[in-house]
C-alpha cells in the first residue's frame, strides 16, 4: 500500500496553510490514500549542523517510505518561510526527497498569491533531485478564502486544491506505479545470461 505524507510548513499559530492542506488532505482521503500528516506547529526541529530530533527522525523515516509527498507552505516576505526550510534541512544530506514525487501548495495574503515561495520551493526540491510534479497550486488573499472554522469560501480555490491530490495520485499511477511495476517484472523474468560458441 502506498503511502503519502503532507506536510503544512509553517509554525504560525492559526495559519491559512494548514486551512489549504486540509482540503488536499481531505480529496486524497477521499481516493482512499494512506496518509501520514505533519504540522510544524508540532515539530521539534534542530538547525543544520545540530544533532537530529526524535521529530526529525519520524519525519525522515515518514519521506523515506513515502510513495509521495505534498508541501504546503506560506509566502512570507517574497519567499518560502524559515519554518518550511527548516523542514527541508531536517530531511539530511543527500535527501529524503531525492527521488520522491514531490506536490506544492503555497499560499499568500497578497493579490499574486504565492508564485514568489513556490518559484523557490521547486527549485529547492528540484536541486535535491525531488521530482516536482506539475500543477502547483498558489492561493492568493487567503484570508478571504477560509474562514473561522477553516472552511474554503471560494469554489476554484477547493477546485484547485482538490487538484493538487488529483495531480499527485495521477502522477503516481501514471508514472511511479508503472515504473515499479516494470523493474519487478525485469527481475522476476531475469534468467542467466548463456552464449554459445
Amino acid at each position: 500500500m502506498r503511502n503519502i505524507v503532507c506536510i503544512s510548513g509553517t509554525s504560525r499559530p492559526g495559519n491559512y496553510t494548514s486551512r489549504a492542506l486540509n482540503v488536499v488532505v481531505d480529496e486524497l482521503n477521499k481516493a482512499g490514500e494512506n496518509l501520514t500528516i505533519f504540522d510544524a506547529r508540532e515539530l521539534s526541529l534542530s538547525f543544520p549542523g545540530q544533532p537530529d530530533t526524535e521529530d526529525a527522525i519520524v519525519l525522515q523515516t515518514a519521506v523515506t517510505n513515502a510513495s509521495g509527498v505534498v508541501l504546503a507552505c506560506p509566502e512570507y516576505h517574497g519567499g518560502i518561510c524559515a519554518m518550511t526550510k527548516l523542514i527541508i534541512e531536517n530531511l539530511g544530506f543527500p535527501s529524503k526527497l531525492a527521488g520522491k514525487p514531490v506536490a506544492c501548495v503555497g499560499v499568500a495574503a497578497g493579490r499574486i498569491g504565492a508564485i514568489k515561495s513556490l518559484e523557490q520551493l521547486k527549485g529547492i526540491c528540484s536541486h535535491i533531485g525531488a521530482i516536482v510534479v506539475p500543477g502547483a497550486v498558489s492561493i492568493a488573499g487567503v484570508q478571504q478564502v477560509f474562514d473561522d472554522d477553516g472552511n474554503c469560501l471560494d469554489e476554484g480555490s477547493e477546485r484547485a486544491l482538490r487538484g493538487v491530490a488529483e495531480a499527485m495520485r495521477n502522477f503516481l499511477n501514471d508514472f511511479v506505479c508503472p515504473k515499479f511495476a516494470l523493474e519487478n517484472m525485469v527481475r522476476e523474468d531475469a534468467r542467466p545470461w548463456v552464449s554459445s560458441i
